[in-house]
Order: structure tokens, then sequence, then C-alpha cells
């Protein structure tokens, strides 16, 4: 099989990993990835993340609670919080004899943009290399908890994190829309009920998400969504937490 052909069957079979075996992850190959995926594109060529790996048990300990304690925090071999991270760069400016202005949301946006890329590479090239990951939404609903975890100075805020380890098991695969859900030619194109009802026929006819929305007493899946798992009143919560958090961070 050639690299094109290893590429094509890793993406197409790709799972979200939560069970990890007890083996390594080497410092050597967790290195080598991490210094491959910095080749992933990047604003100006300034490359505005960080990286922070944690591996000690008080480490993951310190940080779980920001991820609702979910299992996979702490049995991970190794977790990574991936940040937004201006602080790097205006220090280099300041000792360059510049001064920097990226204390602002839009210069968040441009870092947290950067970081996101170079978590999705990383994400490719560790899973091409075997590894298994669980990317964690959650790192943006509790920031504040985990700059304090990690000491992140102002003008760098968390964005992503990946729990990371050899698998232990071997989940089913995820249902995905098709491209004709998301792929807009030539300008957006709204869409009509009809529409809808074409574009999710498959996944909400699928019988694990008939029988989630029977154990939740739902009658439709969209309903799990709004009424279980991102309420108006949590968005609206952690929204206010993430401001405040980028108000500290300063950059806002």
């Amino acid at each position: 099989m050639n690299q094109k052909q290893y590429n094509m069957e890793t993406i197409n079979t790709r799972r979200t990993i939560r069970k990890y075996s007890d083996k390594e992850v080497s410092e050597e190959l967790l290195g080598r990835l991490l210094s491959e995926a910095s080749r992933t594109q990047t604003m100006g060529n300034l490359q505005l993340y960080s990286v922070v790996v944690t591996r000690s048990k008080e480490g993951k300990e310190r940080l779980a609670p920001a991820h609702f304690n979910q299992p996979m925090v702490t049995e991970a071999p190794v977790v990574l919080t991936i940040c937004a991270d201006y602080n790097r760069t205006s220090t280099w400016c300041r000792c360059r004899k510049a001064e920097p202005g990226y204390d602002n949301f839009l210069s968040f946006i441009n870092a947290a943009t950067d970081a996101l890329l170079y978590t999705q590479t990383f994400c490719n090239l560790a899973e091409e290399a075997g590894l298994g990951l669980c990317y964690l939404g959650t790192t943006v609903y509790m920031p504040q908890m985990i700059i304090d975890a990690l000491s992140l100075p102002e003008l760098v805020m968390p964005v992503a994190t990946l729990t990371v380890g050899w698998p232990a098991e071997n989940p089913p695969l995820s249902d995905r829309l098709t491209t004709e859900a998301f792929v807009h030619q030539e300008a957006y194109h709204n869409y009509s009920p009809a529409d809808i009802d074409r574009l999710y026929a498959y996944k909400e006819a699928l019988e694990e998400n008939k029988h989630f929305c029977e154990i939740n007493h739902k009658e439709t899946l969209a309903q799990i969504f709004t009424d279980i798992r991102y309420t108006k009143k949590d968005c609206e919560a952690m929204s206010a937490g993430m401001l405040e958090a980028l108000k500290r961070q300063k950059f806002i």
C-alpha cells in the first residue's frame, strides 16, 4: 500500500478513541509528530500557537475538572493542550525594538485559527502513526480552569485539548453528513425544510440515534442537542465565562 492509499484509508476509518493501552507514547515519537505538525498553514508564518504536554498524574488531575472529569483525561498516557499564543510573538517583538499591538479580539481569532490548524495536522499525523485520539470540545467551556492549571500568561488562551495514546478499543465509525449538506457552489444557498429532510434522513434513521431519543424521552434528534447537550442556558453561561477569560488574558 502506498502512502496516498494509506492516508485515505486512515482518514476514512478514523475513530474517536477514549480508551488506551498501557503502552507508552515515546518522547521520540511525540516529539517527531509535534515537529512535523508545524509544517501546517500559519498566518504570516508566525506560528501563533503553543502546546502544553501533560504526562504526570498530578497534571492530568488538575486538568480533569475543566473537562467534566471525563475518564480519558486521567487515563490517557498524554494530554495535549493547544493554545492560541500571541505572548511569544509579542515578547519577540519587544526584544527586537518593535511594539506589538496584538491585545485584541482579531489577534485572538488569528491565533486560534493557527492553533486549530496545527491541532488538525497533528491529529492526521498521529492517527497515521497508529495512535488514538480524542478531541475535547470542553476546552472552551471553562477556559479559566485550564489557564490556572497550566499557568498560562496573558495573550495565551487554550482552544483545543487532545488525549493521546495507543488504542485499546475499536468503536464504530460515527455518521457524517454528505458533502451535499455543507458544500455550496458560488454562493451560500439556504436550506429549505425539504432540504433538511433529505440531508438529515440518514442520521435520523440510525437505530442508535432513535434509541438515544427514546431513552431521553425526546421526539427528535435535534431536541437532544437543544434540550440536553448544548442548551441555550449553558451556551450563554459558558460564553460569558469565555469572554471573561479573554479579558483576563488581554485579548479583549
